[in-house]
């Protein structure tokens, strides 16, 4: 069912895309990293790692500081076509869906019409070559692009995954359907009331609360504004560097 409502969007996109920017429709440029293969995209400053087995895979972008928002993007889903109507270089009638997983550094030592792509206000994409290739022709190295943010669709339920030390937890959450994203996160143990989380970098959320030895719970609230509890879904006997999958997703 999610890959059939995948195929008609991107059908419906494919049927909108113009020289002109409709409603709904942001321009902006791209570019390409990480090799052929896409092995050089993995990690980045979202703090994903092996994107492989953290469900992103290579349709994977890092974003511009405008877009990049200090890491409160990361996981959110883009759909990106090239703009026909600005370059010659576009492989006609293909769009694809990237995750934002990494950041692209603004370099001010170079202009942003000639090398600083990623330098604010540009709104930028970096993207696995294999990704990139999907819309571009290799030799033109950097294209002009339509974009707007899409959901995101996933296999399975999220992913927590703990590390820290004694009365310090920084918890990666991976996986993310729906706006891909998280607005605010809070943990409650066994023996705590709702404690408030904090965004550490990446998706990457802190708690400073000694919740060793304790069954742990989440309460996360997506940036499209969708309300979940994960109820018991750490169990007492964790440890640091373990991951944790459940069966709940978010749909926006």
């Amino acid at each position: 069912m999610a890959g059939g409502k995948r195929l008609v969007l991107q059908l419906l996109v494919l049927c909108m895309a113009a020289p002109a920017v409709r409603s709904g429709w942001l321009q902006g440029t791209a570019t390409f990293y990480g090799g052929r293969d896409g092995s050089g995209t993995m990690g980045g400053a979202c703090g994903y790692g092996n994107l492989m087995e953290r469900g992103y895979g290579l349709t994977n972008a890092a974003l511009s500081t405008v877009l990049f928002n200090d890491g409160a993007s990361c996981g959110q889903c883009y759909l990106i076509i090239c703009d026909q109507g600005r370059s010659k270089m576009c492989r006609p009638g293909t769009a694809i869906t990237v995750s934002a997983t990494n950041f692209c550094p603004p370099n001010y030592n170079l202009p942003n019409d000639n090398g600083g792509w990623c330098n604010p206000p540009r709104p930028h994409f970096d993207m696995s070559q294999p990704a990139w290739l999907n819309i571009g022709i290799y030799e033109a190295g950097i294209i002009p692009v339509v974009y707007q943010q899409v959901k995101c669709w996933r296999e399975g339920g999220l992913r927590f995954t703990i590390t820290g030390f004694n009365y310090f937890q920084l918890v990666l959450v991976t996986n993310m359907a729906g706006s891909g994203s998280i607005k605010s996160m809070s943990v409650k143990g066994t023996k705590t009331a709702w404690i408030a989380m904090s965004r550490n970098w990446g998706a990457n959320w802190q708690s400073l609360a000694g919740l060793v030895g304790q069954c742990l719970s989440f309460a996360i609230t997506s940036s499209g504004g969708q309300y979940i509890v994960f109820q018991d879904v750490i169990p007492a006997w964790w440890q640091f560097g373990q991951t944790y999958s459940t069966w709940q997703q978010f749909d926006n």
